[in-house]
């Protein structure tokens, strides 16, 4: 069974992303990245066997900038622990509201966007909070992103992984 991911180390050892396993191979062949650790897996050609990588570094350093969380609705009901920010109620039928309306000038942005049910949402309809005597129990704000955003998903299956992501704790029904 072939690892279906590995993971990309930057120059200096920190974890940039996730690639696929052929993109990991074309990088070491072509000397752009060398491998760290490998798989127990082998990919077999018509002239040679080669043990498939699990973490690979770049030989060059590449400078990227923070990742952000994309702007979703899913990501603004995350952000908002999935209740309301006017009444805190907690419910399936959430929807997005723009604190300053569209129509005023609101941008669409993580600042001016909340999650409301649609009690509260049709209550405040096209005013401000202020105008429509409503309270944010939370300002909202842009989320930050840990370096587990895009690993995460993968440090369950990937034991070998974790002593490359930095303050990654193995637990202990793993470590031994």
């Amino acid at each position: 069974m072939q690892p279906a991911a590995v993971l990309v180390l930057n120059q200096n050892y920190q974890p940039l992303n996730v690639c696929n396993v052929r993109r990991a191979i074309v990088l070491v062949l072509r000397g752009k990245a060398e491998v760290v650790e490998r798989a127990s897996a082998f990919f077999h050609s018509a002239t040679s066997v080669i043990q498939l990588p699990s973490v690979i570094r770049l030989i060059n350093y590449i400078k990227r900038p923070h990742p952000r969380v994309r702007l979703t609705r899913k990501e603004v009901f995350a952000r908002d622990g999935w209740k309301c920010v006017y009444c805190s109620r907690a419910t399936r039928d959430l929807t997005l509201d723009h604190v300053i309306p569209r129509h005023r000038g609101g941008p669409h942005t993580w600042e001016n966007l909340v999650s409301a049910c649609k009690a509260c949402n049709h209550r405040k309809a096209g005013r401000t909070p202020a105008e429509a005597r409503m309270k944010l129990r939370r300002q909202p704000a842009e989320p930050r992103v840990g370096i587990y955003h895009s690993f995460l998903p993968y440090l369950v299956n990937e034991i070998t992984w974790r002593q490359f992501i930095p303050g990654y704790d193995v637990p202990a029904s793993a470590a031994g």
